[in-house]
């Protein structure tokens, strides 16, 4: 193979993205000259250089110049070059990701001689190798499972507006790769690019208000309508084709082991704004997108199925169908399909018809003009199937049918299962009160735990219902009593999958899951046949948050197996037990080494509760998109986890920013899944065959340690200094956070001002603006110098460890990402704005001192000379993007020290609190993070 197809040597691949990012860049020039003159770009352009001179090497004269110059420039033309710096980042996010897609073509194009890492072709193929059978390969393709979990979290910056053009400008992009474009088309491109960014620039990247729920709802489903609904289908195939491949003696047909779920507007722990109603209009709107995009496949199926009786006969079972059709249903003359040749296209207008009657008639009703269920949809797709094989029109049903078998199965009627999550003291709370309406008892919430147990257990085996319709409740019982009915009523709807678990936020007791199930059975989701037999619809899922939860989880979940009641709910769900990992608390409350230790601890001993009970464990990963909360790619996050945890299969969160960085492009959102995919399948294979290595007793009990140590660290600053609090509001843009509008639930569980009642979002959010990253990273060298001691036979341990043992290497890389983002420069500069600076220089040089202790010795455990030196492209991506993210940051801090002067007077400026945003918004761009 040549040197110039080989996309593994291919230097010319990274010539490509410079071409692409100066291309991108030089129209954004064009823009700003066109928009604000000669002058405005000149301006930039000196900021830049500026910029990229202190970067090189950094002296007192180019900083005082680099300051002054910001300093000078007028309020209209400094909110310009912020909008240029910020767009400029767009930009190049939008070449990065091209270039990942061309990256994958470059493989492709390869035609079997390179196959990509992390590709579902290299899994497969390394399967077949390996000598692993079809029918072991089979069962390994039943067992996994991974539901990948959209969510409301408030950490999505940029409007749906900008990602639309973003969108556009990246497809417009891709062109540039044709070589069959002409000279007078490449003009034509440029010209379209020129337009696009333009438009761009004269787009308001702010929200004029907070989104409702029901905006969040739209904004999820967006993904789902431009690409979920096309790339998830393509996964499986590409999967089934490689099958094929290496395994051609077997007919393939892959469960349906990867889907999509949601939170939005199902997720009402401390959102007030989400109630039963908006949930059951979330799934009527989840259900619309359903229908809609299964009549415009069916409609476009027509075009292919012009197929004619007099040359092709259709199956006896195909026209059996269409005889029932016409007796249940009445078309309109326009609405039938004249040719009666045409067998197929008569079938098809019928499907329509039944689609567009769902939702016509009362919920339960078994309505012979609609389609009662999303099985009833496939039955008559395989009747379909099935007769175009008979007269060998397969290849039509491999390209087009199987296809929207394959969408029906992912997506049913319900579009995506919808999770209900409820802090475990409001559902107390109204326990309380029904408990003492009916007399049961006088105080619930007084009772130890062992006698809320008991209470409870009684109550699910008593078959009277503990509520009545005669009775009148608070406002904020009733409305946790009609989510119950709502759940019900929606599975009789839209189907059974719609919703099935219910988290419970904050879990820190058996009794939190039993009132839940109580609840429950008040509305007949959880019912003792007369059999014995328990039904059970709805599953209380525990989500154990803080590092005090994590470590009562494990006896939390052996009280319940061993509760009959609740055993025979599991029954009811194949005894699979779903249980929920915070990542985001659980760092705010310990920093992020213990929290990532405590989690790895966890998952162990949950599961061995659950073995000792024979139930299986489905573990969902509450993580975040940054760093500070979680955050590393989907494939990474999948091979995380302890093999023998991911039996019952895997629930990851998708968050906030990492929605649109992974799904917006049907490219970036298609190589996402596949490698999710490869490592889920990985991850299956090691479960299977465990390779233990013996040192690893021992490199648990030195990372105890290590993580005692570095917890003390974390909590000494966070929890203990009192100084700490204030500092971290003063030095960083937290108040202003909340300025955003990027999300419909309150930055706070309370109204009050303490750092406990402070969500981990704007608490990641506020350190990452700043350059500090501190969650990331913070404490992570003193709990790693605990063990070292300088002592060199420990630094050989802590080296084969990182050698040796996946989570440790997964651990300081992850260590390696922050610290490589992190820039102590620019954080000293936001210590300006703390009112007391000896406190601002005590707490800075602490945190100071940390960084360089973490990055002396994450060097020395890699044997690196620098920080991400052994992934190359990020390393250059992060030294290339600073000197361009480095002005925002100073005119940040210029522009909130401004503001807040002007507020502590009792005054304000919207042109300036709008600067400040822009910033934010530009510094998140440019970090590719928010929180």
């Amino acid at each position: 193979m040549s040197e110039a197809r080989n996309p593994l040597s291919n230097d010319s691949s990274k010539q490509l993205l410079r071409r692409d990012v100066r291309f991108l860049t030089s129209i954004l020039g064009e823009v700003l000259v066109h928009q604000g003159g000669n002058e405005l770009l000149a301006i930039v352009e000196q900021i830049r250089e500026l910029s990229k001179s202190m970067r090189a090497q950094f002296t007192h004269e180019v900083y005082d110049q680099f300051k002054s110059t910001l300093d000078s420039l007028a309020p209209d033309k400094r909110k310009k070059v912020i909008r240029a710096f910020a767009i400029f980042f767009q930009l190049v996010n939008i070449a990065e990701q091209n270039h990942r897609i061309r990256r994958k073509r470059d493989y492709e194009r390869s035609a079997g001689e390179s196959i990509q890492p992390g590709s579902i072709e290299s899994v497969v193929k390394e399967l077949s190798l390996h000598g692993t059978g079809a029918d072991e390969v089979d069962d390994i393709l039943k067992r996994i499972s991974l539901e990948l979990v959209i969510t409301a979290h408030p950490t999505e910056a940029t409007r749906r507006a900008v990602l639309d053009i973003h969108q556009r400008i990246a497809k417009e992009a891709l062109e540039l790769d044709n070589p069959m474009l002409t000279n007078r088309e490449r003009d034509q491109l440029r010209e379209t690019l020129l337009g696009e960014v333009l438009t761009l620039w004269q787009t308001d990247e702010l929200r004029e208000r907070k989104p409702t729920v029901i905006d969040e709802v739209k904004n999820g489903m967006y993904y789902f309508d431009e690409t979920l609904f096309e790339v998830l289908p393509e996964v499986y195939g590409e999967l089934e084709r490689c099958l094929n491949k290496y395994y051609p003696n077997k007919s393939w047909h892959v469960p349906s082991f990867l889907r999509f779920g949601s939170w939005i507007g199902g997720d009402r722990d401390g959102n007030p704004s989400v109630t039963s109603r908006i949930t059951w209009e979330t799934l009527g709107m989840q259900r619309s997108l359903a229908l809609r995009k299964y009549e415009a496949s069916l409609r476009s199926l027509m075009g292919h199925m012009s197929f004619s009786n007099s040359i092709a006969a259709v199956s006896v079972e195909l026209v059996d169908s269409i005889k029932r059709d016409s007796e249940r249903l009445e078309l309109k003359p326009e609405e039938l399909w004249r040719n009666d040749r045409e067998t197929y296209r008569i079938k098809l207008k019928y499907m329509i018809e039944k689609l567009r009657n769902i939702g016509q008639s009362q919920a339960g009703h078994n309505d012979p003009k609609r389609y009662n269920s999303s099985a009833d949809f496939l039955e008559d797709l395989h009747i379909i199937d099935r007769s175009l094989r008979s007269h060998y029109a397969d290849y039509i049903s491999d390209n087009f049918v199987r296809k929207l078998i394959r969408q029906v199965e992912l997506f049913g009627f319900h579009m995506a299962a919808l999770d209900v999550r409820q802090h475990s003291k409001e559902h107390e709370n109204a326990m309380t009160e029904v408990l003492q309406k009916m007399g049961v008892s006088d105080n619930y919430a007084a009772l130890s735990e062992e006698e809320k147990v008991t209470l409870l257990t009684g109550v699910l085996n008593d078959p009277r219902p503990i509520t009545s319709p005669y009775l009148e409740y608070t406002e904020s019982t009733q409305e946790c009593l009609d989510v119950y009915r709502t759940i019900r009523k929606a599975q009789e709807e839209f189907g059974r999958d719609c919703i099935n678990s219910y988290l419970i936020s904050m879990t820190q007791d058996s009794s939190d899951l039993l009132e839940v199930m109580v609840f429950s059975k008040e509305v007949g989701l959880y019912r003792r046949e007369r059999s014995g037999q328990v039904i059970c619809t709805l599953q209380p899922v525990p989500l154990f948050e803080t590092i005090d939860d994590l470590h009562a989880a494990p006896n939390i979940m052996r009280t319940l197996f061993a509760i009959p009641a609740y055993r025979d709910s599991l029954k009811s769900m194949g005894e699979l037990q779903e249980i929920m990992l915070g990542y985001s608390d659980s760092n705010k409350d310990g920093g992020v080494l213990t929290a990532n230790w405590e989690l790895r601890v966890a998952l162990k001993s949950i599961t061995e509760a659950a073995n000792e009970f024979g139930v299986k464990l489905k573990f969902f990963h509450g993580r975040g998109g940054a760093l500070g909360r979680g955050g590393m790619p989907l494939n990474r996050s999948i091979l995380a986890q302890p093999a023998d945890t991911v039996g019952g299969g895997i629930k990851i969160t998708e968050q906030g920013e990492v929605l649109s960085q992974r799904y917006a492009i049907k490219g970036i959102a298609y190589r996402s899944l596949e490698q999710a995919t490869w490592a889920l399948i990985t991850a299956a294979v090691m479960a299977k065959k465990p390779q233990n290595d013996v040192s690893e007793e021992k490199w648990e009990e030195i990372m105890l340690g290590i993580s005692e140590q570095a917890q003390n660290k974390y909590q000494d600053l966070i929890f203990r200094d009192p100084d700490f609090y204030g500092f971290f509001k003063e030095t960083t843009p937290l108040p202003e956070i909340g300025e955003l509008n990027i999300g419909s639930r309150p930055s706070k569980r309370k109204n009050g001002d303490r750092f406990e009642d402070l969500r981990a979002i704007p608490w990641v959010f506020a350190w990452t603006q700043t350059r500090y990253l501190l969650p990331a990273w913070y404490a992570a060298g003193t709990g790693l110098q605990s063990f070292l001691q300088d002592n060199p036979d420990n630094m050989k341990q802590l080296q084969l460890m990182y050698a040796k043992w996946p989570f440790f290497r997964s651990t300081i890389d992850n260590l390696q990402m922050a610290l490589a983002k992190a820039d102590l420069t620019i954080a000293n500069e936001y210590g300006s704005m703390v009112k007391d600076q000896d406190v601002a220089v005590r707490i800075f040089t602490l945190i100071k001192e940390e960084y360089e202790l973490t990055s002396r010795l994450i060097l020395e455990i890699t044997g690196q000379d620098g920080i991400l030196e052994n992934v190359p492209i990020l390393q250059e991506s992060i030294r290339l993007r600073n000197p361009y993210v480095d002005p925002l940051s100073y005119m940040q801090v210029g522009l909130l020290t401004e503001l807040r002067e002007l507020r502590g007077r009792g005054e304000d400026d919207n042109g300036l609190l709008k600067e400040v945003l822009l910033t934010i918004n530009g510094i998140a761009a440019g970090l590719r993070n928010t929180g």
